[in-house]
């Protein structure tokens, strides 16, 4: 019969160690056997638990053989049939044969080998644990507090783990200090041999998207969809809304009143712009609504088949679409999917195009 004390304090292991109490037993279960395999010199041991009982039992196991063969398969420690007809009575060749053995004869290295098996199960499944709690949560945000920093890094508390927000990947208007609390998109989780490995970034798409869906009822409950986004992080972003509810303004609902839901974004974004326009299944009137704020006479030279138009802008305006060093432009068709072409009235006029 097997220590009962093993069993005792699973709940309060489990507690401990984040496990459930199956993965305890698993890893009292791997000791045991550990130890078995040290005591006894076989290769292979069974454990039973029964846990209504508060009782275990641990077997050494042999195959029962007519003659030792080298050949034969290593799984099992071998035992000739004369041998095992004195532990069983109905011991049979080619059949396997247990005996039920008691842990507290383990020796010094025995016990050793038990309880370095416990520690290396225990440790195995808190990584594997770990890494399936933050794998379900990649690509999507989560709050963390920052711990510690360095030149070239952030530590990151994520609440189960801590992980390095690389300071290339935060935005440049971010004032972060240890205490601080931010969002963070999770954009890839790996598993490496000292646990997993949780990358975060400040500068994804999805972290607007996200930060939308927090602060917007309307966006997390799908009444407002999101359906283009583009953005130069830490700067600006263009996002694109619509809605199948007449009844609701796609824009409105995102600004909030007063402006209020929308700051709520560009706050945690450390003061990023977010240009917000309304999405439509018209070319035109979403190249438009894209290049705003500025205005757009016309779009003409429309190819469906390559997603390329051609935008005609006041004269004053043509700066003001464009943008500075490109960016309105860039970022509308980032969030259009359509390559768009601009020129003012003098331009178009000049080179006889007609809209």
């Amino acid at each position: 019969m097997a220590n009962k004390d093993l069993l005792n304090n699973i709940g309060e292991v489990a507690e401990a160690t984040g496990l459930s109490n199956e993965q305890v037993i698993e890893a009292i279960t791997e000791g045991l056997i550990a130890g078995c395999k040290r005591t006894h010199g076989v290769n292979s041991c069974r454990v039973e638990v029964n846990e209504d009982k508060n009782d275990l039992k641990v077997y050494k196991q042999y195959m029962v053989v007519e003659d030792y063969d080298l050949q034969v398969d290593k799984t099992y420690s071998q035992m000739l049939l004369k041998d095992a007809l004195t532990e069983d009575k109905n011991a049979k060749v080619n059949e396997l044969l247990e005996i039920e053995i008691n842990p507290k004869e383990y020796g010094h290295y025995a016990m050793r080998d038990m309880k370095q098996r416990f520690n290396d199960t225990i440790l195995t499944y808190q990584k594997n644990n770990l890494y399936e709690f933050f794998k379900e949560r990649e690509n999507e945000m989560l709050r963390a507090r920052i711990i510690d920093e360095s030149p070239t890094t952030f530590r990151i508390d994520l609440g189960r783990e801590t992980t390095l927000l690389p300071r290339s990947e935060t935005l440049e208007r971010d004032n972060l200090h240890i205490g601080a609390d931010i969002f963070v998109y999770v954009s890839s989780v790996e598993m490496k041999p000292k646990g997993p490995k949780i990358y975060v970034t400040r500068k994804h798409n999805s972290l607007v998207l996200k930060l939308m869906e927090l602060n917007i009822p309307e966006v997390a409950d799908g009444t407002v969809e999101i359906v283009g986004i583009s953005r130069d992080a830490g700067d600006r972003s263009k996002v694109g809304v619509r809605t199948n509810n007449p009844q609701v303004d796609p824009i409105g609902a995102c600004v909030g009143e007063g402006g209020s839901r929308i700051r709520e974004v560009v706050q945690a974004l450390s003061g990023e712009k977010i240009d917000l326009f309304r999405w439509s299944d018209n070319e035109k009137e979403l190249i438009e609504n894209a290049l705003q704020p500025a205005d757009v006479i016309a779009v003409t030279k429309v190819n469906p088949r390559d997603k390329t138009a051609l935008a005609i802008v006041p004269n004053d305006q043509l700066s003001l679409a464009i943008g500075k060093q490109g960016q309105n432009v860039k970022l509308a068709v980032q969030a259009s999917g359509w390559s768009i072409d601009i020129k003012s009235e003098e331009m178009a006029a000049e080179e006889g195009i007609l809209y």
